[in-house]
């Protein structure tokens, strides 16, 4: 099976089982999920979701996060990773957020990664998500998913799993395609224990392919 193939079956796939595939993070708002993004950097969503009901309540605009003490935001978010840095993360980010864009988010990829704690990764997240633009987001899910599978090959960082994705699938799928690719590798293509034998997408998964040549692949 070539590639053109793979992407056809996977995208066939998840369209049919999967297509109202979205992110697990909680927000009703642009500015919320900024907060929730910068949260989930090395943190599980899920313990972003128990955070941010409080910090959304406590500091519900860009304006009274601005005006908060470093000291204030860690004590809500200290039960997530690197709270310090986040904490400060996020109060610049609504400092910026004001001085440079009147309090609003912006759509644009360049503007986004001007706030504090916003990379290109998380910059993609909020285009999509908000803004329904065709932006993929590569995180450790999506770039070990995507090489696995067999949709990208050698890629050396996430900038190139991004730009490989982007060419193949369809600029209408593109957003969906993100959360596809990052639930398969949190619940079924995990890191240490992939679920291969489980896996309905194994029939045409490189990886899956390539182990079942061996004699008594297993799933450890």
């Amino acid at each position: 099976m070539n590639k053109k193939e793979r992407y056809k079956k996977v995208i066939e796939y998840f369209s049919e089982h999967f297509p109202n595939a979205e992110t697990e993070l909680l927000f009703n708002n642009p500015y919320e999920l900024i907060i929730a993004v910068i949260l989930s950097a090395q943190c599980t969503d899920k313990r972003v979701n128990i955070i941010t009901p409080s910090f959304y309540q406590n500091f519900p605009n860009p304006h009274t996060l601005a005006e908060a003490s470093v000291d204030e935001v860690f004590e809500i978010i200290k039960s997530c990773s690197y709270p310090n840095n986040k904490a400060k993360h996020l109060i610049g980010m609504a400092k910026k957020l004001i001085s440079e864009f009147k309090g609003v988010v912006p759509s644009d990829i360049d503007d986004l990664q001007k706030l504090p704690g916003i990379g290109r990764k998380s910059a993609n997240v909020i285009l999509s998500v908000v803004f329904n633009k065709p932006a993929m987001a590569v995180d450790t899910h999506v770039f070990r998913v995507s090489e696995r599978i067999g949709l990208t090959t050698n890629s050396k960082n996430p900038l190139q799993t991004e730009l490989e994705l982007v060419k193949n699938i369809p600029e209408e799928k593109i957003a969906i395609a993100h959360h596809w690719l990052i639930l398969h590798g949190r619940y079924v293509c995990k890191a240490r224990n992939p679920k291969c034998l489980e896996c309905n997408i194994n029939t045409f998964c490189k990886y899956f392919s390539r182990k079942n040549k061996k004699s008594n692949f297993v799933e450890k």
